[in-house]
């Protein structure tokens, strides 16, 4: 979120502006990552396992490798660029400078989210004990995977 508003407060609006074509890549590029998310969540089912599986001997990805997959997710997420580019603009003064403006209201956007997803983390940790059965493992991987081919569907279509 701090890249999107730091790219938007030295331009991308007015590139997007320019370039329909940039924007439509861009959100294109973001619909076949959320499509790649979504189907190798739900071929995870096909082995038994689950996206789910919280049980410390099944972790196969690395901190590194899930923040970078993390990155990606975000740094393609069209609908966080389209906010970036539309939105926080208008939330700048107009007495004051609307790079600064733009990358400061980008920062306080990627500190409130950070601040919200951490209360969500918190509340899957507590209820980890109750996600640990197979079959709440299988619901949750259907539901995520099923939810993020929506997702790339509807910003595919808009």
């Amino acid at each position: 979120l701090v890249i999107w508003g730091l790219a938007s407060s030295i331009g991308l609006a007015a590139a997007f502006a320019a370039s329909e074509t940039a924007y439509r890549v861009l959100k294109f590029v973001g619909v076949a990552y959320l499509m790649f998310v979504a189907i190798q969540t739900l071929w995870t089912l096909r082995s038994g396992n689950t996206a789910f599986d919280i049980s410390t001997s099944n972790l196969s990805q690395s901190p590194k490798q899930a923040y970078r997959r993390g990155l990606i997710t975000n740094l393609t997420n069209a609908k966080a660029g389209v906010f970036a580019v539309a939105f926080l603009p208008l939330f700048v003064p107009s007495d004051f400078s609307i790079g600064a403006g733009v990358a400061i209201l980008g920062f306080v956007w990627a500190c409130v989210s950070a601040a919200s997803y951490s209360i969500i983390i918190y509340g899957f940790d507590k209820a980890a004990s109750k996600l640990t059965s197979k079959s709440a493992q299988r619901k949750l991987t259907i539901v995520s995977g099923v939810g993020i081919l929506f997702l790339a569907l509807t910003l595919a279509l808009s």
